[in-house]
């Protein structure tokens, strides 16, 4: 039987400089950059929409005003500004300050700059019913360098059998990547250092008790960091 959803809000990250993605990002934010037609956070958010899930926190920091101009014509899901604009936290500082406007124990996350074609099942459908509260800090998405395109690195994790992630080791590939989406317990955040910091400090700590999981996309993904990524990425977009 089909679990329900884990939660019905998620919290966009769409605070970061985009410095990649410049020239295009000199005049607006990333977020607002145009892949096939819409803008990023449009593709992330239609799928939040398309999911079922009500409410989405964004954080704002970079160019705000074009931001929430362009969050103010969205119906659906409903939006709450996340405002950076003091300070940019990075992700995992940005999440512990919109936990009032989060306002629940489970929640997802998801980066404003990734594009993903689902598989047979919806991401969120399929992460929640991975998601197991009892064993899980936080559940990744991730993606195999076969459906990762655009993507030139090295990889991020090893899964065991179970799903439970290990850390590449340092000048070795990894197989999977994390695709920018997830599943976390508040519980993650216990103890989060003050100001800004990254996820990478609190998966860590997960990785080390042994409660950071992951689960492999079954469509496709694309990186969407640097303009010359916007062509290709539009083209497979296109064809299907």
């Amino acid at each position: 039987m089909t679990k329900p959803l884990a939660s019905d809000v998620a919290m966009v990250l769409a605070a970061g400089l985009g410095k990649r993605m410049r020239p295009l990002t000199a005049s607006r934010p990333k977020p607002l950059v145009r892949v096939d037609g819409r803008p990023l956070i449009d593709h992330c958010l239609d799928k939040l929409d398309e999911a079922g899930i009500a409410r989405a926190v964004v954080n704002v920091h970079y160019l705000p005003d074009q931001m929430r101009a362009h969050l103010e014509g969205r119906k659906t899901p409903s939006i709450a500004i996340s405002d950076e604009t003091d300070a940019l936290l990075e992700t995992g500082g940005g999440v512990v300050r919109a936990l009032p406007l989060i306002g629940a124990d489970t929640f997802f996350t998801l980066n404003s700059d990734n594009i993903w074609l689902d598989g047979p099942r919806n991401v969120f459908a399929a992460l929640s019913d991975a998601w197991d509260e009892d064993k899980m800090d936080a559940l990744l998405l991730v993606v195999s360098h076969a459906q990762a395109f655009n993507y030139t690195g090295m990889g991020d994790f090893h899964l065991d059998q179970m799903g439970k992630v290990s850390r590449r080791k340092q000048g070795r590939v990894a197989p999977y990547i994390f695709a920018g989406v997830q599943i976390l317990s508040k519980r993650l955040l216990r103890d989060a250092p003050d100001g800004a910091f990254s996820f990478n400090v609190l998966w860590n700590r997960a990785i080390e008790e042994g409660r950071l999981y992951a689960l492999p996309l079954t469509g496709l993904w694309y990186e969407v960091g640097a303009p010359e990524m916007i062509a290709p990425t539009e083209a497979a977009l296109q064809s299907g």
